[in-house]
């Protein structure tokens, strides 16, 4: 999910906390919990710090080992450790627990999204992206908000949390049904697919799509039950006995790239000299456009020229991109 709608998943938690006596009881250890489940909530996401360093270290490491299952055990300990250190007094197994409590949610509710997290790591390094959930999602932000308006007015806010929560893991299942629903209605519309990546949207019914079978990739979108379909490419595997792609192979923006993307489209070509070969992730189609992209330029001598990976929106961006970073280098 988005930082905020972590947020607030932070104070929601803190509201549901008062059904605890030991934190309803002790405004110390209340206070304390506050702190910890807000932190929790957004505690995993310290690693968009990397953004700082370069994309390829961002992509590579963003939600992953600060998702993964030693961190989620690990981070509340820390942040336990800390509060009490701010806040003696407080209850310190209940703080443990609603602080375990935050960060848990936080890892879970982040594989519902197309993006993922690798949080059955050190098991595998596989991302688990279910794809069921938009980044932000107007709904569960919307819930929170009127959980916070009633706690301040007219209702207790345990008993409010309970209800919104309950509410919002019914949404969960809905979206997951409909999902599902989607992606065999894909399947029957266009036989033969291997594989099907449906991005959601904060539309209830529209999604991105990108799906693969033996011969082809295609992309489209989802608009209630009317499949649009946008491209279609033929599936060719990537050769590696090719020298262009083993150099491309080497560069740290092309790995990265290919560590997280399960579906894209690769091409070869030649331009001023030089040799570009671009990897194009197929989930992300926006504006006539597929905005995540790994390019790398190979001079003749099968030497990296530059090499970026990341979002982009224009062809023009992207040449900019390149020729900044090949000054830089």
């Amino acid at each position: 999910m988005d930082t905020a709608t972590h947020i607030v998943m932070g104070f929601g938690l803190a509201g549901l906390a008062t059904l605890d006596p030991a934190v309803a009881q002790n405004p110390l250890t209340y206070h304390a919990v506050m702190i910890g489940v807000v932190a929790g909530s957004v505690i995993p996401d310290i690693d968009t710090v990397l953004k700082l360093k370069d994309n390829a270290t961002y992509i590579r490491n963003h939600r992953g080992m600060t998702h993964s299952l030693p961190a989620t055990m690990l981070w509340p300990f820390i942040l336990t450790a800390i509060i009490l250190a701010i806040v003696p007094g407080a209850n310190l197994s209940h703080l443990l627990l609603w602080t375990l409590s935050a960060v848990s949610i936080h890892v879970f509710v982040d594989i519902f999204n197309a993006y993922g997290t690798q949080a059955v790591r050190p098991f595998t390094s596989k991302w688990v992206a279910l794809g069921t959930i938009n980044i932000f999602d107007p709904f569960i932000f919307s819930m929170h908000l009127l959980g916070f308006a009633i706690w301040q007015t007219i209702g207790h806010p345990g008993i409010t949390f309970v209800l919104i929560y309950s509410v919002i893991s019914v949404y969960y299942v809905f979206r997951g049904v409909y999902h599902r629903s989607t992606i065999n209605y894909i399947k029957r519309r266009i036989p033969g697919l291997t594989k099907v990546y449906l991005s959601p949207t904060m539309r209830w019914s529209h999604y991105h799509l990108a799906a693969e079978s033996d011969a082809h990739f295609y992309v489209g979108k989802i608009n209630g039950r009317k499949l649009h379909l946008i491209d279609q490419f033929d599936r060719k595997p990537i050769d590696f006995d090719n020298q262009l792609i083993q150099s491309a192979a080497q560069d740290k923006n092309v790995r990265a790239f290919l560590s997280f993307s399960p579906i894209y489209h690769w091409e070869i070509s030649e331009r001023g000299g030089r040799n570009i070969i671009q990897f194009t992730d197929l989930r992300y189609y926006s504006k006539g456009t597929y905005p995540f992209t790994a390019t790398v330029w190979l001079d003749k001598n099968l030497s990296v020229q530059s090499s970026y990976t990341g979002w982009v929106f224009s062809e023009q961006k992207l040449r900019k991109k390149l020729v900044l970073a090949r000054v830089n280098s």
